[in-house]
């Protein structure tokens, strides 16, 4: 019985999975935007927002606890930098899921997972109908 069983296992063994998983959480940090399955999406959700939370934390317990999850100092560098400053002022759902495909070979859904917009960058948009009109 599988009773207070939480995550998916996806075919393979504990190390697998968690292996996986960095390798995911690591991409995303670095590209912001990547391509995986819909369930491997839906369990990198709940990491990519636990670290994303380190980040906003800032202290150094806080960045080694994020360096025991992904691989490399440089997406570490820019969770902190760059990331957690850009969700300073919101409360969770950072990341979005975009169903896009089907992978011809087995039928999987694929999925883009990405982070979402910050408030930063949303509040420096300028708006195109701002700007003057020419009569002809």
């Amino acid at each position: 019985m599988r009773h207070r069983k939480r995550g998916r296992q996806l075919g393979r063994n504990t190390k697998h999975r968690l292996a996986l998983f960095r390798n995911l959480a690591t991409s995303l940090m670095e590209h912001e935007r990547i391509e995986t399955t819909e369930a491997k999406a839906k369990e990198l959700r709940g990491i990519t927002d636990r670290l994303i939370t380190l980040g906003k934390a800032g202290t150094l317990h806080a960045r080694r606890g994020a360096l025991r999850v992904l691989r490399t100092k440089q997406a570490v560098s820019k969770l902190f930098d760059d990331v957690a400053k850009r969700f300073s002022d919101r409360h969770g759902g950072y990341t979005r899921i975009i169903r896009t495909r089907q992978r011809p070979g087995d039928a999987a859904k694929l999925v883009a997972i990405e982070l979402v917009e910050g408030v930063a960058e949303s509040q420096t948009t300028v708006s195109t109908t701002d700007s003057p009109e020419t009569d002809k």
